[in-house]
């Protein structure tokens, strides 16, 4: 049976594709019916190969099933990497969205706290001492700033007028040569401006160190305490908020739904809670800390500031350097402001 079953396999030919898969048959009902039997009497399909030719040909066109068995085997392993990677992705994506969702519900609910507060309809956490310390603090700010912006104009009106002093004492020292009659007037006059503008290149370092040391106080200092009280504020707002919505959940009603819901606000009020005090006790120590500062910095600053005036308009020129040295003060040498042309490039 399987030899004439054979036989006729042997006078067809089995077109096969590049993929391994079979043609399409003529339809001989016989040899698909004699086909079947020798699917089930023949043997396992493990260790058989597919003929790409007539029965008795080279092997060749031999395809062993195991290597298409790995192929499938390597598609899988690199399907399910694709997959892995796609859920990988899925996840990411899942978890912005919740970032998202949460600002947004996060958002909404401080906004409607700031509208209530702003139309007296809401109530908000007072803390009578904190916010008036706070609003020492700004006032505190805005005159540093009014008094560095008058110190920094001092200090381009008295270079002008240093650089001026300078130019007329080149002015006096060329006259005097070149006027025999009033040498000795011009000298005077032009050895007097070079000794002004030495003192005042003086002055101008010690007024620009207490420029530069306002300027750290009141624009690093400051600012930095001022940022940690704005970030205070907002979780004062946050923690307002999610107390409001907390309040209101208990007073609806106390179904199983509800009581979750109520479950839920409580665990975010108290997040909400340890936020706002710890924000407070930073806020509380930073203005305790920044007024020692400031006091010491200040005590310093304005002690320099006025032995240095006083002993520049006295014309002390040696107690104008002993106040520099006193506070540690290095001057530039001339031409120091400009950078070299190496530095330039």
């Amino acid at each position: 049976m399987t030899d004439s079953i054979m036989s006729k396999a042997a006078t067809m030919e089995i077109p096969i594709n590049s993929n391994g898969d079979t043609g399409t048959l003529p339809e001989d009902d016989s040899l698909e019916q004699d086909l079947q039997q020798v699917m089930v009497s023949g043997p396992n399909l493990n260790e058989t190969s597919i003929v790409s030719g007539g029965y008795g040909g080279t092997a060749e066109g031999i395809i062993s099933t195991s290597s298409i068995k790995g192929s499938n085997m390597h598609h899988s392993s690199s399907s399910s990497s694709s997959m892995t990677a796609e859920e990988a992705s899925r996840g990411v994506a899942v978890e912005k969205i919740e970032t998202v969702k949460k600002w947004g519900l996060n958002t909404y609910k401080c906004t409607k706290q700031m509208i209530s507060e702003r139309f007296g309809r809401g109530s908000r956490t007072v803390d009578l001492e904190l916010e008036a310390q706070i609003e020492v603090l700004r006032d505190t700010k805005k005159k540093y700033e009014n008094v560095l912006r008058l110190a920094r104009a001092l200090t381009n009106h008295f270079y002008n007028m240093v650089q001026t002093q300078h130019a007329l004492g080149d002015t006096f020292a060329d006259l005097s040569q070149k006027s025999p009659e009033l040498r000795d007037e011009f000298g005077y006059n032009a050895e007097t401006q070079k000794l002004l503008c030495k003192n005042g290149e003086t002055l101008l370092g010690a007024v620009n160190f207490f420029v530069s040391s306002i300027n750290t106080l009141v624009n690093k200092t400051m600012e930095d305490s001022l940022m940690t009280i704005k970030m205070y504020e907002g979780a004062r707002l946050e923690f307002d908020a999610y107390r409001s919505d907390l309040e209101e959940l208990s007073l609806g009603p106390k179904d199983a739904v509800a009581m979750a819901r109520i479950d839920a606000a409580q665990q975010q009020y108290q997040v909400q809670k340890d936020k706002y005090e710890r924000l407070r006790s930073d806020v509380i120590i930073k203005l305790k800390f920044l007024e020692e500062n400031k006091v010491k910095v200040m005590h310093k600053q304005l002690l320099l500031f006025h032995n240095a005036i006083s002993a520049y308009f006295a014309g002390n020129q040696q107690q104008l350097e002993q106040t520099l040295k006193q506070f540690n003060i290095k001057l530039r040498p001339p031409g120091a402001d400009k950078p070299s042309w190496l530095e330039e490039q």
